[in-house]
């Protein structure tokens, strides 16, 4: 298994980059590639003491930053981190590319340079996202890649992201719910009624339409919606829990009495901030490229990158993009037919 790193991006690059690698090597036999500028790099594995031959550096002289345009960054940037490492995965010098960096230029860049596999209209960011009731990751599609999406693309999100959580997470028979207003077929606007309908003819576990405050209690393992409602569902949920992470500390320091309960609370209140912290799930994986791609946050630290390159392995190993490819045939063939 060989790992492709973007050593340049993310807010923290490349030291916390580095610094994640090498806890990764320590707790995986993977050959792991960090992409970038080479002395920095080098300079990194010296500060964590790295002697081992696990990891290798390849030179990219530019970067791709968090303000580029991603279009003409994937053009005139040839020689960044990003695009030399969708290269590499191109070429088979990699079995998977992850990166922290620009998430519209991976996107971009992971169709552009890797191609879509044939039948998928729109690649999809496949988000986790925390099921409360069983306590357990599920993943919503999509998470951004797509700010309006048809109802073709909806199964596609669906069917790519079954196909995610049962190879990688092992999950049999995950069941599929389409984010919408009321949980009635009737509900929504004509593309999820479209939508509902393909769903349910597809052959997945479709659970039928979920609404927003119940995708975090655990009503389907794939959670299926266009960018733009993934995207506000995310960042709605990660400020409704910044928030009452925040009220919880000021509630438990008011005075001594809840101070002491705080000291009592404290183990559970960090299994509770756990489930909602997304370095212990590292990446979220582009769906429906010629080619294994993470998605890290852009301020991850060491230890989701460490977490992305390990959970990541499955990815790659479950041959998810050949299976992708093989339904998809399949899907054309029937609709041939």
């Amino acid at each position: 298994m060989r790992i492709l790193l973007d050593g340049m991006g993310g807010d923290f690059a490349p030291h916390e980059i580095v610094k994640g690698a090498v806890q990764a090597a320590a707790e995986t036999d993977a050959e792991i590639t960090i992409i970038g500028d080479e002395k920095a790099i080098r300079k990194e594995l010296k500060k964590n003491k790295y002697k081992g031959d696990q990891i290798s550096v390849v030179h990219a002289s530019e970067q791709i930053t968090m303000h580029d345009t991603p279009v003409k960054a994937i053009r005139e940037k040839k020689d960044s981190s990003l695009v030399k490492g969708l290269n590499m995965l191109k070429d088979g010098s990699g079995d998977l590319f992850i990166s922290a960096g620009n998430t519209g230029a991976l996107i971009v860049g992971a169709r552009l340079i890797l191609g879509r596999i044939r039948g998928i209209d729109r690649p999809a960011l496949a988000s986790i996202y925390p099921d409360m009731e069983n306590r357990r990751p599920g993943l919503l599609v999509d998470a951004g890649a797509s700010a309006e999406s048809k109802a073709q693309n909806l199964l596609e999100y669906g069917l790519m992201g079954s196909i995610f959580i049962e190879k990688v997470w092992k999950r049999e028979n995950p069941r599929v719910g389409l984010v919408n207003l009321g949980a009635e077929e009737s509900k929504g606007t004509s593309v999820t009624k479209d939508a509902y309908q393909r769903l349910k003819a597809s052959g997945l576990n479709f659970v039928g339409n979920v609404e927003a405050r119940d995708v975090a209690n655990g009503v389907c393992d794939v959670i299926v919606c266009d960018g733009f409602v993934g995207n506000v569902i995310l960042k709605l949920t990660e400020g409704v829990c910044m928030t009452i992470f925040s009220l919880v500390k000021q509630a438990i320091m008011e005075n001594f009495k809840s101070k002491i309960g705080g000291v009592f609370l404290k183990s559970q209140l960090g299994k509770l901030r756990s489930d909602f912290d997304y370095e212990e799930y590292g990446g979220a994986p582009v769906l429906g490229v010629n080619g294994p791609v993470m998605k890290m946050h852009g301020s991850s630290t060491a230890t989701a990158v460490k977490n992305a390159i390990l959970r990541g392995i499955p990815y790659a190993e479950e041959d998810v993009v050949g299976i992708i490819k093989k339904e998809m045939l399949e899907m054309d063939t029937i609709d041939e037919e």
